[in-house]
């Protein structure tokens, strides 16, 4: 058996490196076993079907479904770090799944695991964020296999939650008051330099076993690079103030009413940003030889793909996809009857796939097609409430697949030309869901079903369905109205409630 037919190992195949990861893996001749909680996050991506990919539900921390995964594999890829919002400690979420992954990797008998970790100073004070990424190298170390660590400060890429902090601060923020971190040296690289030095590192027998820092050439900190985002997304430049009384927790809140990022997520990297993250060695470079881009290329880079709607992947997509199965009104045994729902629908003289692309562009930059004013006040409302509000955006305008957040919503079900599925993220007393059917009435009409579905929390819950009712009408009416008018198609009948 040649080495690139027998299997890799994909553990964190649908995060924000193994997304990207994957494809180029398959590109490079490579069989490839994904680890998926969601596998239906993958299903729909355009690689999805090679016939070199295998995609295995499972869990990091179900040791043995990890370890029926491994089996069979040659190397093992480990890109899992837990920053779930609501794990209390992720560090001991973190040493769970590193222990269960080196026994896995014993049991298989791998040849390598390769490991992507964070960049500070062993010896020195480190941020909880990244004393638990040494940690988990130091556990898959302790294991019978050969572990590859490769040390990385910030990742610049478009979608990666260090980035997106970055551009919506230097964004919105013509004068910025900041910690004292912003002085702190650093040395980011881009994340196609990542991509490199990860797939290299499978063709190259002296990295087994070491372990490496991995950065573009230069020194700078955060202010240098605030500076230089400035300037290649065309801003005037920047007025930053460092004051020493922001700490790390009132900076995470700052980036929550600021960026994308919640607080909880925000929290932990901003700890990180206190530490000087700088390479103390450059072997990789010469083993796996590359051109390095420099600060100003790897951001000028990430901009362009945001430009284009080609992000690959973004740090909004991890996390399971939430079930909704209550939200089918034809199931009383979920709500109990308590099951909210509204249900409109309109005819339009189109084919389905004429309507879709309005449908499924729907949210981000394009909007909710009627009345944004409110849905951007229900946003701001809930970022004040912790909540993820609109800041999120999404992905891709062109793309949509399951697992994709778009501003306070999660997909949870795609049939294209056909069904979209949307599972409320935003601070509610109950579950709501948002979804739209397209129905092929005949050869020259399509109906276009929408229904919101509500399965409320207590009393508090039912108190607030009745408030927004009256808020149905236009919001929904409006929009079923203005995906018409975005697909260009004439309405035959409705808006109606059904």
């Amino acid at each position: 058996m040649s080495q690139k037919s027998q299997p890799i190992f994909v553990a964190g195949a649908t995060g924000y490196i193994g997304g990207r990861l994957l494809p180029r893996l398959l590109d490079a001749g490579y069989a490839v076993v994904a680890l998926a909680r969601a596998p239906e996050k993958l299903k729909d991506r355009p690689w999805a079907q090679h016939p070199q990919l295998t995609i295995v539900k499972g869990d990091i921390l179900d040791a043995e479904s990890l370890r029926q995964a491994v089996n069979g594999c040659r190397a093992a890829y480990y890109l899992v770090h837990s920053m779930n919002p609501d794990v209390t400690d992720f560090s001991q979420t973190d040493r769970v799944a590193a222990k269960n992954m080196a026994a896995a990797a014993a049991s298989a008998k791998l040849e390598q695991i390769i490991y992507l970790s964070g960049l500070g100073e062993v010896e020195g004070d480190l941020s909880h964020h990244l004393q638990s990424r040494t940690e988990v190298g130091d556990i898959l170390r302790h294991g019978s296999v050969p572990v590859t660590i490769l040390r990385a400060a910030m990742i610049i890429g478009s979608g990666s939650a260090s980035f997106e902090i970055l551009r919506y601060l230097v964004d919105r923020l013509p004068v910025m008051i900041t910690p004292r971190w912003v002085d702190t040296p650093c040395q980011p690289i881009g994340v196609r330099n990542v991509l490199h030095y990860l797939i290299g590192c499978l063709e190259h027998q002296d990295v087994v076993g070491e372990t490496f820092d991995i950065g573009q050439p230069e020194v700078i900190n955060y202010r240098k690079l605030m500076q230089l985002y400035a300037e290649e997304a065309g801003l005037p430049k920047r007025l930053i103030l460092p004051v020493p009384v922001l700490t790390p927790r009132l900076s995470s809140y700052w980036i929550h009413l600021v960026t994308p990022v919640p607080a909880a997520i925000a929290r932990p990297l901003a700890e990180g940003l206190s530490n000087p993250v700088i390479c103390h060695e450059n072997r990789l470079a010469t083993l796996l030889p590359q051109e390095l881009f420099d600060c100003r290329k790897s951001i000028r880079l990430a901009l362009d793909r945001i430009k284009q709607h080609q992000v690959e992947t973004s740090w909004t997509n991890s996390g399971t996809i939430p079930p909704a199965e209550w939200s089918d009104p034809g199931d009383p045994a979920w709500a109990g009857g308590s099951l909210y729902t509204d249900s409109r629908r309109i005819i339009l003289a189109s084919q389905r796939e004429d309507v879709w692309p309005a449908v499924s562009s729907i949210g981000g930059q394009v909007g909710y097609y009627y009345a944004n004013w409110l849905w951007q006040i229900r946003g701001l409302l809930d970022r004040l409430c912790g909540g993820v509000g609109l800041c999120r955006g999404r992905r891709s305008v062109a793309e949509i697949y399951p697992g994709d957040a778009i501003d306070f919503w999660r997909v949870v079900a795609v049939n294209r030309s056909d069904l979209l599925v949307l599972s409320a993220e935003m601070k509610m007393p109950g579950k709501a869901v948002l979804m739209f059917r397209l129905l092929q009435r005949d050869e020259q009409h399509t109906e276009l079903q929408q229904v919101a579905s509500f399965l409320p929390r207590g009393l508090f819950g039912m108190a607030y369905w009745y408030a927004v009712m009256p808020f149905h009408h236009y919001v929904f009416t409006g929009m079923l109205q203005g995906i018409a008018a975005a697909s260009g198609k004439k309405i035959i009948s409705g808006p109606e409630k059904f």
